[in-house]
């Protein structure tokens, strides 16, 4: 039952024993009602009781002196002028009517989803597309993920990050302001280029889940080996996922390539930092690459130090291409060990621009690789000079009459 109503049946039952027991005081102040001549019954009750609302006054709920004709007379009629004047203006209520009421409720039509509308409502609605449940690409989702479209305006390459492993996964779990943000200010500290975050990202989405806490100790773990801060940013930078290695696992190899090679400290610094790739790839192939060298193509240990130090590459490169490069050099041209040695960047170049140039110059009578005889060429001159210099300056030929010899192979 409303407050209203419950007030109202108070005062109403109030009046009644006060009528019943003139003698006895009211106790309380209530608001009295105009004669009623009958109670209301059945679906007369609410507008009964809004009539007896609208005749609330302030005073007391004492019966009055006479009742004639079954009804109460109103005890305003013994209130002071002053008084009823300001009751008057306190009792001063809208006139509620019960059918207007009803009439009100009806009209307020709860919304449904089957109710109808007109044409030109539904075509100002505008439907949100639905998320797909699973997807084989990051491009489906980067319309509902800010975080993914931040990546991408950051130049991420998703089409590249979907295929490592989870990692499309991983970025649809993150979010930009909460998890992405702190990692890329640590970059930027650490000396990642602005240009070069997305880039970065694209190879090692796998460093946005990593504790901020933990990165930070490897790289200070870095700082106490005498790295400096644009020498950590190059390795960085170089091998993304240098960052990943715990402190221990990061010590291990400098000391594996410090003991195995017999580098010095210095020695071993400047060999990662050229190929920083040595700290995060696999071991197995610089082992056998290093037992290739000192078995297979007869190198002195200290001879294969001086190579992997001006080399480093060779350390990663393919076995294969390993020993054929070699033995067309050493066993085809005549290049002995120890002139190798002092030219390992030939192991870099590419058996077919080794083999091209050096049949030109033994076509034209000078190929000697004997630093001893005249008309030497060095090695670096064979191989790393481009085809005009090669021509002119060494081969003493046109470009021209080098394009018609490689014709004829």
């Amino acid at each position: 039952m409303a407050l209203w109503a419950r007030r109202a049946w108070r005062c109403l039952l109030q009046a009644a024993r006060a009528a019943e027991f003139p003698g006895r005081p009211s106790g309380a102040a209530c608001r009295a009602f105009a004669p009623l001549p009958l109670l209301p019954s059945g679906n007369d009750v609410l507008p009964w009781r809004l009539q007896a609302y609208r005749r609330v006054s302030v005073g007391s709920c004492s019966p009055p002196d006479s009742a004639k004709d079954g009804s109460f007379s109103s005890p305003e009629s013994n209130l002071p002028s002053p008084v009823k004047q300001e009751q008057a203006k306190a009792e001063t209520l809208p006139d509620l009517n019960a059918k207007v009421l009803y009439e009100d409720w009806d009209d307020i039509q709860p919304s449904s989803a089957l109710e109808e509308i007109s044409e030109e409502e539904a075509v100002q609605i505008i439907a949100e597309p639905l998320l797909p449940l699973q997807s084989s690409t990051l491009r489906d989702y980067v319309d509902h993920s800010e975080t993914l479209a931040k990546l991408v305006h950051l130049g991420v390459d998703l089409s590249q990050v979907e295929k490592r492993q989870k990692a499309g996964q991983l970025l649809l779990t993150l979010d930009f302001e909460k998890d992405i943000k702190k990692i890329l200010l640590f970059l930027k500290d650490v000396g990642v280029e602005d240009n070069q975050l997305g880039p970065f990202l694209t190879k090692n989405p796998y460093i946005l889940a990593e504790d901020l806490e933990a990165l930070e100790t490897r790289v200070a773990y870095l700082k106490s080996k005498k790295f400096g801060k644009a020498e950590i940013a190059q390795m960085v930078s170089r091998a993304p996922y240098l960052l990943l290695f715990s402190v221990e696992r990061l010590d291990n190899r400098l000391g594996f390539f410090k003991n195995e090679l017999g580098l010095s400290v210095k020695k071993t610094k400047d060999l990662v930092i050229r190929l920083p790739r040595l700290l995060t790839g696999k071991l197995e192939p610089v082992k056998e690459n290093l037992q290739v060298c000192q078995i297979e193509l007869g190198f002195q240990r200290n001879e294969v130090q001086q190579i992997v130090f001006k080399t480093p590459k060779i350390l990663t490169a393919s076995k294969k291409r390993l020993k054929q490069t070699f033995d067309y050099l050493h066993n085809i041209m005549g290049i002995p060990h120890q002139m190798l040695t002092r030219f390992p960047q030939v192991f870099n170049s590419k058996l077919l621009r080794i083999r091209e140039r050096h049949m030109f110059l033994t076509f034209l009578g000078r190929a000697q690789y004997d630093p001893a005889q005249p008309s030497y060429i060095s090695l670096d001159q064979l191989v790393s000079l481009p085809d005009e210099v090669f021509c002119t300056e060494i081969a003493k030929a046109s470009i021209q009459d080098f394009e018609k010899f490689l014709k004829t192979l």
